[in-house]
């Protein structure tokens, strides 16, 4: 029997190259079912049978983890009602690359399935995922297996397929408690707090303000240091400071007592510094520095923070293509020691022949390897290694600089200790006492810092010293100075803090770092310093004024715990998830009731609504004017009313023409992304739709006028959709453009489509026909005017005609990509295929909307 045997890798280029590897080179692509997930096919042995083997992939994680609709809107559910009552559903991550039903139709026939995904709990979750998907082709619990690996090499793949192992639910559900935890925490005082401050001023400049449970702490580092910064108070200091020189080298003796801070005694002890300089002793000695320990993933973001200038977001990202490519191990590892069993030596002889390593390399390889310091050993992943040699013309940028450090680092690790002689001479000068230390780094012999030249001690040369010797002071000062505050931190300072205290995986480090600094709460400073915005501090601060666990690691370091004893399998995901989500929702209760204390400081440093803003448009409820904020959000405030509307975003917004909808009698505004596309909108239908089955799935929550199926109002999609957008799934409708004249165009009315058609140059007047559809293709006619030249050939200064079957219009178009704005939806319904029916549903209308717990007391 030949057995069949699906194999599941997390990312579209790993199912390339580990099957290429598996199979010698013999795998043949195929991309039936998804374009996204192509599949890789061949033959072997499996198991001691033979077996056909079908290699395919997911892109991350297949499914994320969300509120069910009843709960999507901030302004009807209450925020307590999330922590229990409100029910989540796994959603598909990415409809678009359809990876449920591809690995679904995959699975028929397949009597196996080897599960690739990356070895740490993200990766045992995916497994999970793949598993539930699966399960009704593939059932049989002795059939299912799972491959650890660490590189992208064949022999370690190998070496992976003749190990299976089960995949772990413990550490499955592990990842599922943090989602679970992390959406319902995170979202409840996100929404609370984004709604209670957005709707108070103006100036914020930020479209959500969010809590996280690492993102908080992590915000309360920065904070931390930057009031260090602000509460220090300089000190005045004075210090002895002598010049001596020999052989013409000048030198400079560090005072004994570093310093004093009252000028009287500074001046008594410089009086007592008389005559010449006597070297009281001399000693010299042998010393060394000591060889790096291989590198984890949280040393590796702090080198590329501080020695290569990369933010650690951009340096994982990275790692990661560089793991992908087979050139590095898994740089997702907390161990800085090899196992005894990892060959060293493998990767140390392929660096051999580089022109910038390779005589180091050979001579570790001739004179013997130093075995590399010892460290600690969790269990997950080696230390990251180079697993393929390479060049600065095969890589080049960043990705060659990141492989040359990790490259040269791992040599490092095989060097010998850099040795140098120490020197330090005592000094007298009268009765006050000083030291000179100088070092020398033995040139003669090769060690770690040949390699790794930015931890190479510097030399410190002194002139030859002898104990009793007496030189000249040539100069004596006082010198007065002032105490100066610590640094910003840097970023490999925050790192360092959060792996101490826990917060986040070596994984998500540089995401919660990156998070901070995309909301607006922190921005990366000169020398890739963490300065925190004014938001920031005061949310900081605020926290601190309610509860002070909201915003210190306890709070993570708590949760991490406890959800490390379901990975081990100490707990069950139920009694993790209870137990601390009813922690949390007591803080959030007492959080709520005094907020008060955050939006005292607040208000001190941002400006209110009603001052905020420019005039814009009409409210159509009380008609008066409504300010703009263009401050992000960018929001409509109507200060009569006390009502914040919301607004597209990533674009801006003027008035369009005067016009009012039918519908409210709010004038319409036109939304501009420069190079983009535009559409006009009434504030009050953007908020709240008037009519059902809005957007490609019936759901949107938003609709600007280019999705409006209203039947008369001459602005709506109904009146100006010409026809079906040629872009290949897109569900939209082209809308004739009209605040584009002179320069006719149409748009794509779907949100995330950026499909723009130009018209012929020279129309005077344009206007949609929907009463008299196109008889070929069922699009909706033009009706053009020129003004001054006739492009026709019968020299007509009008005529009717489809933009598909006209020869002039369809000879014509010009199709471009536009810029995107922020599309918060997917839209419109589509009515038939390129060049087929063009929109004619209505819609239908409907009626109008309508005391804290603690982690160590629970």
């Amino acid at each position: 029997m030949v057995r069949t045997v699906l194999m599941v890798a997390e990312k579209p280029s790993l199912a390339e190259s580990i099957s290429k590897l598996l199979s010698d080179g013999r795998a043949v692509k195929n991309s039936r079912t998804s374009r996204a997930c192509p599949v890789y096919e061949y033959s072997g042995r499996f198991r001691g049978q033979d077996a056909r083997f079908k290699f395919t992939c997911t892109v991350g994680h297949v499914y994320s983890l969300d509120f069910t609709s009843q709960y999507q809107n901030w302004a009807t559910t209450d925020e307590e009602v999330l922590f229990f009552d409100a029910k989540t559903q796994k959603k598909e991550a990415s409809e678009s690359a359809r990876v449920v039903s591809h690995l679904r139709n995959e699975s028929k026939g397949c009597t196996d399935i080897v599960l690739w995904l990356d070895c740490d709990r993200e990766g045992e979750n995916i497994c999970f995922e793949v598993l539930s998907i699966v399960r009704d082709n593939i059932r049989d619990w002795n059939n299912i297996w799972r491959a650890k690996f660490s590189a992208i090499t064949k022999q370690e793949l190998m070496g992976a397929m003749n190990n299976l192992i089960k995949p772990d639910q413990n550490q499955s559900d592990a990842v599922e408690a943090r989602q679970e935890l992390d959406l319902k925490v995170g979202i409840a005082f996100s929404r609370y707090q984004t709604k209670y401050f957005q709707g108070k001023y103006g100036n914020l400049d930020s479209s959500v303000v969010s809590y996280g449970p690492c993102q908080t702490p992590t915000l309360g580092f920065t904070v931390r240091r930057h009031d260090e910064i602000q509460n220090f108070k300089p000190e005045t200091f004075y210090r002895i400071s002598p010049t001596i020189t020999k052989n013409g080298i000048t030198m400079y003796p560090d005072w004994d007592r570093n310093r004093v801070f009252d000028q009287g005694v500074g001046k008594l002890l410089i009086g007592n510094c008389q005559g010449k300089a006597k070297i009281t002793s001399v000693q010299t000695k042998r010393d060394h520095k000591s060889r790096p320990g291989a590198l984890n993933t949280v040393e590796l973001l702090k080198i590329a923070s501080k020695v290569l200038g990369m933010g650690p977001h951009h340096a994982m990202q990275i790692a990661e293509r560089l793991y992908t490519s087979g050139y590095v191990s898994y740089p997702r590892t907390e161990s800085t020691m090899y196992p005894s069993s990892f060959d060293l030596h493998g990767p140390l002889r392929d660096q051999r022949n580089n022109p910038l390593w390779g005589d180091h390399v050979n001579t570790l390889l001739s004179q013997g390897l130093t075995r590399p310091k010892s460290g600690v050993d969790m269990g997950d992943h080696p230390p990251i290694t180079p697993m393929r040699p390479a060049t600065m013309g095969q890589l080049g940028g960043d990705e060659w600089r990141l492989y040359e450090y990790i490259t040269r680092h791992f040599i490092a690790t095989l060097s010998p200790d850099m040795h140098f002689t120490r020197t330090k001479a005592r000094i007298s000068i009268g009765s006050e006492t000083f030291t000179l230390v100088g070092r020398q780094m033995d040139r003669e012999k090769y060690s770690f810092a040949t390699i790794l030249q930015h931890a190479a001690v510097e030399d410190e040369i002194l002139p030859d010293m002898k104990q009793g010797e007496t030189l000249d002071v040539t100069k004596l000062e006082l010198y007065r100075g002032e105490t100066s505050p610590p640094g910003y931190l840097t970023e490999a300072d925050l790192i360092g803090l959060m792996e101490k205290a826990g917060i986040g995986t070596d994984a998500s480090i540089p995401t919660h770092i990156n998070n901070i600094c995309e909301r607006g709460y922190c921005q990366v400073g000169s020398g890739r310093v963490m300065i925190p915005t004014t938001l920031g501090i005061i949310l900081v601060h605020g926290y601190h004024k309610i509860d002070d666990e909201l915003v210190l690691p306890l709070v993570r370091q708590n949760v991490e715990q406890e959800v490390n004893k379901i990975a081990t399998g100490k707990a069950s995901i139920d009694e993790v998830v209870d137990w601390t989500l009813r922690i949390f929702l007591q803080k959030f209760i007492y959080f709520k009731n005094n907020i008060s204390l955050m939006d005292q400081l607040m208000e001190v440093s941002f400006s209110p609504l009603a001052n905020s803003g420019s005039s814009i448009s009409r409210c159509g409820v009380c008609i008066r004017y409504m300010k703009y904020i263009e401050s992000r959000p960018q929001r409509l405030y109507c200060q009569s009313c006390d009502q914040t509307l919301s607004l597209p975003q990533n674009g801006h917004i003027r008035q369009y023409e005067n016009k009012k909808c039918p519908l409210d009698n709010f004038e319409l505004l036109l939304f501009v992304v420069q190079d983009g596309k535009t559409f006009p909108l009434c504030p009050a239908c953007y908020n709240d739709p008037p009519f059902e089955n809005i957007g490609a799935d019936g759901k949107s929550k938003t609709m600007g006028c280019n999705e409006c199926p209203h039947p008369t109002c001459p602005i709506s999609a109904t009146m100006n959709t010409v026809t079906s957008c040629p872009e290949d799934k897109c569900p939209g409708y082209l809308n004739l453009d009209g605040s584009a004249q002179p320069k006719w165009r149409m748009v794509c009315n779907t949100p995330w489509c950026n499909v723009i058609v130009k018209l012929p140059k020279g129309m005077h007047k344009v206007a949609v026909d929907t009463k008299n559809p196109c008889e070929e293709c069922d699009s909706n006619l033009l009706n053009i005017k020129f003004k001054d030249k006739s492009p026709l050939p019968d020299g007509a200064m009008s005529f009717k005609g489809c933009v598909n079957c006209h020869p002039y219009l369809s000879s014509n178009l010009m199709e471009i990509r536009g810029r995107m704005a922020n599309p918060k939806k997917k839209g419109g319904k589509k009515g038939g295929k390129k060049g087929g029916k063009g929109r004619k549903g209505k819609g239908r209308p409907k009626g109008p909307k309508d005391e804290r717990m603690g982690f160590d007391t629970f």
